[in-house]
């Protein structure tokens, strides 16, 4: 199972975090992937200088409500 954990914290909210978490709710029970992806969220990642930050298996990215679409594709649902 892909484990992807999204920052909430205050830095993070105010980047789109809330909008990033939706849609990538909205993305996978669109493409049924319940049973292969876990949403989780977290507080501070120590990266607030970016976009929303978050890691798919440990591995970091930073992305916004803008390029959320592109991310899943490629770094999600290409990989489940």
């Amino acid at each position: 199972m892909k484990k992807v954990t999204v920052c909430i914290g205050s830095s993070c909210h105010l980047k789109g975090s809330r909008q990033v978490v939706e849609m990538l709710q909205y993305f996978i029970a669109q493409n049924k992937l319940d049973d292969k992806v876990e949403l989780n969220g977290t507080f501070c990642m120590g990266n607030c200088q970016k976009g929303v930050c978050l890691t798919v298996d440990d591995e970091f990215h930073s992305v916004t409500p803008d390029n959320v679409k592109d991310f899943f594709d490629k770094e999600i649902l290409a990989k489940v």
